[in-house]
């Protein structure tokens, strides 16, 4: 119970806002569900565990604001509004620390929990029929990680080898493009230019609903159209790709996938078509293209800029790669809230 202070205050924040968005179209439930057979329970020695729920509320805040475990604990102690949402009052209790939540995280990638949890919010979608599997846009995005290629022990991080595509050489990374001061922009390699380390985020999202329903994590140097394949459910009949696909039905795990493929044309020879009726046609399929492949674009707006995910938070691919799991889980609900909002009213009333 939270203390009756709270809710008679007159301002309502935009945090509050948001987090009362979360506390509805979250489907506590089945997440709890999803965890409990793999959470301590209070049977051993020892000072009992916190709470499933408050600690899934915690987990949750802490990806929503993009913050360290740390950084949560803080604001644990800082916002009335997080403690609002995870249920702690400071007055009985104390907040969860830092080293609770961490405990949890690693509960969570040792069992493959995030992945599940993904599974289950986009199984309690599909109940509410905004899945339609009909078709899937594919697409990736750069996520920035620290430079460094050492691992907690000190020793070169296996995950971290190095290719090379070109005359550029790749570090478990990818080139970047950045603006001198001049405003000029170089590619990476090039006067000072520099490659920097990166995690790329895979997804595949349904063409109608525009809801991730697959989530990929490699590394930075990893071409997309290697992962085009396993970003397919099975059922759909149409894939949506960028130019960067090119090529992807010629690949051989995909010649007898039975689909149609709409890649884009590349930018140079779109450039190149000609002012004739064909050339008219042709430029108005490359716009219905993009006009469905837009739809990519808003799970990683929600993940970015929303959740403030731009650079990778900890060390080795399967702990970043359980992490992209939960943000793209919660980014579907984002994007479906008033949807979901609207469907509860009804209910409720």
């Amino acid at each position: 119970m939270q203390p009756t202070s709270y809710s008679l205050k007159k301002k309502q924040t935009r945090r509050d806002r948001f987090l009362a968005e979360i506390e509805v179209v979250t489907p506590w439930a089945v997440l709890e569900m999803t965890v409990v057979p793999f959470y301590p329970s209070s049977g051993g020695r020892g000072r009992p565990p916190i709470g499933l729920r408050r600690m899934l509320r915690m987990y949750v805040a802490q990806q929503c604001f993009g913050l360290s475990d740390e950084g949560i604990e803080d604001a644990l102690y800082d916002s009335q509004a997080i403690r609002h949402f995870v249920g702690i009052d400071l007055s009985r209790e104390s907040a969860p620390d830092a080293t609770t939540l961490l405990n949890f995280r690693h509960l969570l990638e040792q069992h493959q929990l995030t992945e599940s949890i993904f599974n289950a919010i986009n199984g309690h979608l599909a109940e509410k029929g905004l899945l339609l599997r009909e078709g899937t846009i594919i697409d990736a995005t750069l996520i920035a990680a620290p430079p460094s290629t050492k691992n907690k022990d000190g020793q070169r991080d296996p995950e971290m080898h190095q290719s090379k595509k070109g005359k550029q050489w790749y570090f478990g990374m990818t080139s970047r493009r950045r603006r001198t001061p001049a405003g000029r922009s170089r590619e990476a390699g090039s006067g000072h230019e520099r490659s920097e380390a990166a995690q790329v985020a895979h997804i595949g999202v349904d063409a109608q609903s525009g809801l991730v329903h697959t989530v990929i994590g490699t590394a930075g140097n990893v071409s997309d159209i290697t992962q085009a394949q396993a970003l397919l459910h099975g059922d759909e009949t149409d894939i949506f790709g960028d130019a960067g696909y090119q090529g992807v039905e010629k690949r051989e795990e995909n010649l007898e996938v039975p689909v149609t493929w709409h890649v884009a044309m590349k930018p140079g020879k779109r450039k190149t078509l000609p002012g004739t009726a064909l050339g008219d046609l042709l430029e108005r399929i490359e716009h219905a293209k993009a006009s469905i492949r837009a739809k990519v674009e808003h799970p990683f707006h929600v993940v970015k800029n929303l959740f403030g995910h731009r650079k990778t938070r900890y060390k080795g691919l399967a702990k970043n790669t359980a992490q992209l799991f939960s943000l793209f889980g919660l980014a579907n609900l984002m994007l479906a809230r008033r949807w979901l909002i609207d469907t509860n009213t009804q209910v409720a009333s």
